[in-house]
């Protein structure tokens, strides 16, 4: 790997989406993904032009009045995303982002993911859904065990995985 010195500096940081959303529950969605913006000293009306903005690229806009208990999982993963988002990382890190959503709440939190990965969004997600990984993705990383068993390409690591292990999993994971 690189020496830490030749890694690209990064103004703006990373932004981390967890699996278990982590919102304020007395906080409205709106007052979530502004309180970020509010730590780094953000203008009151700067901070809300920038979370209305970001709500409305995750297709919240109209639940910015609500509190967490009353969305559904897919929404408040949207609102952890948004949060994320309004600060403009130059990473966003996804951490088993689908993991607790039914099958149509997973389908709104991955087609918001797909739209940033449309728009290069930097991400790191780890994730279960292979599916998805191998049609966003640029490059897969599997690991096995706190290890790296694989690394390539979608078409390197889906279509002939080298180790047995990857095999194994895949075929258990990928329709």
């Amino acid at each position: 790997g690189k020496e830490i010195s030749q890694l690209p500096s990064f103004e703006r940081g990373m932004g981390i989406v967890f699996q278990n959303y982590a919102l304020f529950p007395n906080l409205t969605v709106l007052q979530n993904v502004k309180y970020a913006l509010t730590l780094r000293k953000e203008t009151k009306k700067d901070a809300e032009k920038i979370a209305l903005r970001t709500l409305e690229q995750v297709s919240l806009l109209d639940q910015m009045h609500q509190r967490p208990n009353q969305l559904s999982g897919g929404q408040c993963q949207r609102v952890a995303i948004a949060r994320a988002l309004c600060l403009k990382p130059d990473i966003l890190c996804f951490d088993e982002p689908t993991s607790a959503l039914d099958p149509e709440l997973t389908g709104e939190v991955l087609r918001v993911i797909r739209e940033l990965a449309d728009k290069n969004m930097t991400m790191i997600i780890v994730t279960h859904e292979m599916n998805f990984a191998r049609d966003v993705a640029s490059k897969v990383i599997f690991i096995d065990d706190g290890r790296i068993c694989e690394m390539g390409t979608p078409d390197e690591v889906f279509g002939s995985p080298k180790r047995e292990r990857t095999k194994q999993f895949l075929a258990s994971y990928v329709k």
